[in-house]
């Protein structure tokens, strides 16, 4: 993907063009160019085309993506909710068991994969990892989405990888807290009504204000586009959104927490 990546670059500078020229003659975003050009983006066929013909490589990059090998490191479904999120102009994100991936500090995310039943080889956990401190690039974006985040308590007191990796990841969360456009609420334990009983879900919006969900579960995943079963997920989400505590309350959760080292 790397040396693909460099390829297009290269391409891209003797066609005279900026990364910004080229997206807007492809009609993306800046940054997806910038991705793939750093192999942090899987260069897909339709594309390499287009790149093909703007930059008149007479088919070597449909040829290039034609031959790659093989890489499993997240499903195709996987795959497809990545590209969405990196583009998104908003995210909704429940989650009840695991602190969400943008969310996770390196230590916290190779614990949670070190729990992987049955066990990843750890040249698979480092580049999962790595690949999941790329996804928090869009917390960093010129034009960063708006982004909402209710967890379970139950995730932020789990101590997965020790005390260390504890204290680290409540530190990580009480500055993601202070990014802008993100918010934090933390569902309690002891509620007497909960939304989210069916488990987590994701919501976003695309940059041409396209609303889907998403849905992972043990081997699998589902993306919805279905108008009224987004509907129905945004709903749910509305009525979590009063019942966890509200963003100056999780605050102060996250610190009292801090507080108990």
């Amino acid at each position: 993907m790397k040396m693909l990546g460099a390829q297009v670059a290269a391409l891209r500078r003797a066609a005279g063009l900026t990364q910004r020229q080229l997206a807007e003659r492809l009609v993306v975003d800046e940054e997806t160019i910038a991705s793939i050009e750093q192999g942090r983006r899987l260069l897909k066929g339709d594309f390499a085309e287009g790149l093909d013909e703007i930059l008149e490589a007479k088919g070597v990059l449909a040829a290039a993506v034609e031959h790659m090998p093989e890489v499993d490191l997240f499903p195709r479904w996987a795959e497809e909710y990545m590209d969405l999120e990196r583009e998104a102009i908003s995210l909704s994100w429940y989650d009840n068991q695991v602190l969400p991936g943008i969310l996770q500090c390196e230590a916290y995310a190779s614990a949670v994969l070190h729990c992987k039943a049955p066990a990843l080889n750890e040249d698979a956990i480092a580049v999962q990892v790595a690949a999941r401190m790329a996804r928090q690039e869009i917390l960093h974006r010129r034009d960063p989405p708006t982004i909402s985040f209710i967890v379970s308590q139950v995730t932020v007191v789990d101590r997965i990888g020790g005390d260390a990796v504890f204290y680290e990841q409540l530190s990580h969360l009480r500055e993601s807290m202070d990014a802008p456009g993100v918010t934090l609420q933390i569902m309690p334990l002891g509620v007497e009504t909960h939304a989210g009983l069916d488990g987590p879900f994701t919501l976003l919006e695309t940059p041409d204000h396209q609303r889907i969900a998403y849905i992972e579960a043990q081997r699998g995943s589902q993306l919805i586009a279905d108008l009224d079963e987004v509907s129905l997920l945004e709903r749910k989400y509305a009525m979590l959104r009063t019942q966890a505590l509200n963003t100056q309350d999780s605050r102060g959760l996250l610190d009292g927490l801090l507080g108990e080292r």
